[in-house]
């Protein structure tokens, strides 16, 4: 199976810079559509970012548009994530996926792997 694996999580201030990253086995990003998701404690999986499996064409939630910026770089199989201005409520653990639905944003229902995550705090 396609393994995921996030990196880059940790303790951030309000208003600083984050970047994540998913290493993905095998040339994954040319087969799937990958995407970020995110889970804060009592809350249900929030989708965060997509990119398609070809071209550049992105897709963002009304919460990380403007702020964040998804990228892949097929050579490397590395799936980015860069949060810019974090608020406290980005505060969650994030989470590569992949899925072979082409369709935008991702369904959590529809997507084929996750990765175990990787937590964000973000401090006021």
């Amino acid at each position: 199976q396609v393994q995921l694996v996030e990196s880059g999580g940790g303790l951030v201030q309000a208003g600083g810079s984050l970047r994540l990253s998913c290493a993905a086995s095998g040339r994954t990003f040319s087969r799937y559509v990958m995407g970020w998701f995110r889970q804060a404690p009592g809350k249900e999986q929030e989708f965060v970012a997509a990119i398609r499996r070809d071209g550049p064409s992105t897709r963002y939630s009304d919460a990380g548009k403007g702020r964040f910026t998804i990228t892949k770089d097929n050579n490397k199989d590395t799936l980015n994530l860069k949060m810019n201005s974090p608020k406290p409520e980005d505060t969650a653990k994030y989470s590569c996926t992949a899925t072979t639905d082409i369709r935008l944003p991702i369904a959590s229902a529809k997507c084929d792997y996750w990765g175990q995550g990787t937590q964000v705090t973000v401090s006021s």
